[in-house]
């Protein structure tokens, strides 16, 4: 499929560019998608969360009260977890909640995120450009050029630019990553994908079969 190319003020250079059929033209597989997202965001859990179980709590370890003749129900230990200040029961414990996933299933998955967005025209092949010195203000007015200033956009340039990154990098709603960063969460959270011209070749080494 063929795109045009287009400069940071969002006109036309005239040139175009063929995308791969075999990473931006295939049958999306939702289900690979699903794992893959799901596996993005368990590894950016810290799962750190812990609270204290009857074992952890101090206090003494007598039997509160006899065992019968109460009227009440029996009681063995003021830690309890039915009785105020008792440990809590089945809580939270610190876990690892990342999960495997094949190489061959990641790159389905990627290819099936940006097939999705190419058959919603989502994706954007930009010119090569650079900023002298970071300013947040020179990277919203392409923003603005490119009618994404209130926009979920994600940026994907060839190698790290640090002037670039820098100055988006206050920007809630853009991302800019190089190519060997792009993953399935961070295309499909993107209301446009915009590749730079010098990364087509890189993503089509890595992303075909």
């Amino acid at each position: 499929m063929k795109v045009a190319v287009i400069d940071i003020n969002g006109k036309k250079t005239g040139r175009s560019v063929e995308l791969s059929d075999a990473i931006f033209a295939i049958e999306p597989n939702d289900h690979a998608i699903y794992l893959d997202v799901k596996q993005h965001l368990a590894n950016k859990r810290q799962g750190t969360s812990k609270a204290k179980e009857r074992a952890d709590i101090k206090g003494s370890t007598r039997k509160i009260k006899k065992q019968k003749g109460t009227g009440t129900a029996r009681a063995g230990s003021i830690k309890s977890p039915i009785f105020r200040g008792g440990g809590r029961a089945f809580g939270p414990r610190p876990r690892n909640y990342s999960f495997k996933l094949n190489k061959g299933l990641k790159k389905l998955a990627r290819q099936s995120a940006l097939s999705l967005m190419a058959k919603e025209d989502n994706i954007l092949v930009l010119e090569k450009f650079d900023f002298d010195a970071p300013k947040t203000k020179d990277f919203i007015n392409i923003l603005k050029a490119l009618d994404l200033e209130n926009k979920k956009s994600l940026f994907v340039l060839e190698e790290s630019n640090i002037n670039v990154y820098l100055s988006s990098r206050n920007l809630k709603s853009t991302r800019v990553v190089n190519s060997s960063q792009l993953n399935t969460y961070g295309v499909l959270n993107a209301n446009k994908v915009l590749l730079s011209e010098e990364c087509l070749e890189e993503i089509e080494s890595n992303f075909s079969k």
